[in-house]
C-alpha cells in the first residue's frame, strides 16, 4: 500500500501579506513625491479665518518675542515722544465716537489691554472717561500697570468698557477674549481695532481674514457693529456687548 504523500503547506497567505505591504509602502512614497495641491494648502491656512503662526517652541519664547518689541529702548522713545500725542489724538476721536454712540461715557471703568506706553489710557481721560488703567507685559506707571492679557489680573465683572488693538498678538485668542469677557461688567462693552484686510507686523502671533472667528469666539457677547477704521496699521473695528 502506498503511503500517501501530504503537499507542501501553501506560502500563499504569506505571499499575500508580504505584497499587501509592499504595495502600501510603494503607495506611500508614491503620495510623498507628488505636489501638494495648492487649494487644500490655502484651506489649512485661512481655516475658520483665524491662522495661529507656527514657530513658538514654548510660551515663554512668544513672551519674550513679544518682550522683544516692547522693550526696545528706540520705539519706546518715539512712543512716547514723536508718537505720543499724535496717536493720543487720533483715539480720542475713536473714543469720543463711542461715547456719541452711548457705549462710553465718563463714567465708565474703563481698561486698555495690550496698551504699552499708554496713548489709548491717556485718550480716555482726555475725553472725560478717568477711571482708566492700560494693561501690558512692561509697565508705564501710573497709566499701565504690568500683566498678560491671556491671564488678567483682576476680578470677575471689573470693567464696564475695555478696548484693544492688540488681538493679533495673542498666542491664545480663545483665552485673550475669555478674559475679557470674565473681567467685564454684564452689559459691558468691549472695541477691538483689528487687521483682517491687512497683514500685521511679524511681532503678531495670529493671523485673521473676516470678522467670524470673532462673533465665535465672544459666545458670550453680541455684536453691536463692525466698520472699516484706519487705526495705525489696523483696518476694522468691531465692537461688542457682553449678555447679562
Amino acid at each position: 500500500m502506498k503511503e500517501a504523500i501530504n503537499p507542501p503547506k501553501s506560502s500563499t497567505p504569506k505571499a499575500f501579506l508580504l505584497s499587501l505591504i509592499l504595495l502600501s509602502l510603494f503607495y506611500l512614497i508614491f503620495l510623498s513625491l507628488q505636489p501638494k495641491n495648492s487649494n487644500s494648502r490655502n484651506r489649512n491656512i485661512t481655516i475658520n479665518d483665524l491662522r495661529i503662526r507656527p514657530g513658538y517652541t514654548s510660551y515663554d519664547a512668544y513672551i519674550n518675542h513679544q518682550l522683544h518689541k516692547t522693550t526696545d529702548p528706540k520705539l519706546r522713545k518715539i512712543w512716547t515722544s514723536r508718537d505720543w500725542d499724535r496717536k493720543i489724538r487720533v483715539f480720542a476721536q475713536f473714543f469720543s465716537q463711542l461715547k456719541q454712540e452711548k457705549l462710553l461715557s465718563n463714567s465708565s471703568k474703563a481698561l486698555c489691554v495690550g496698551a504699552r506706553m499708554g496713548q489709548e489710557v491717556e485718550a480716555l481721560k482726555r475725553v472725560g472717561v478717568n477711571d482708566s488703567i492700560g494693561l501690558d507685559l512692561v509697565p508705564y506707571p501710573p497709566i499701565v500697570i504690568k500683566g498678560d492679557f491671556h491671564h488678567q489680573p483682576f476680578d470677575d465683572k471689573t470693567f464696564d468698557f475695555e478696548f484693544s488693538n492688540v488681538f493679533d498678538h495673542a498666542l491664545y485668542p480663545d483665552k485673550f477674549v475669555g478674559e475679557i469677557e470674565r473681567t467685564l461688567k454684564p452689559s459691558g462693552i468691549c472695541v477691538l481695532h483689528v487687521a483682517v484686510f491687512r497683514r500685521p507686523d511679524k511681532y503678531s502671533a495670529n493671523d485673521l481674514y473676516s470678522i467670524e472667528p470673532l462673533k465665535k469666539l465672544f459666545n458670550g457677547s453680541d455684536l453691536i457693529r463692525s466698520r472699516k477704521v484706519d487705526g495705525f496699521g489696523l483696518d476694522t473695528e468691531v465692537v461688542f456687548r457682553k449678555r447679562k
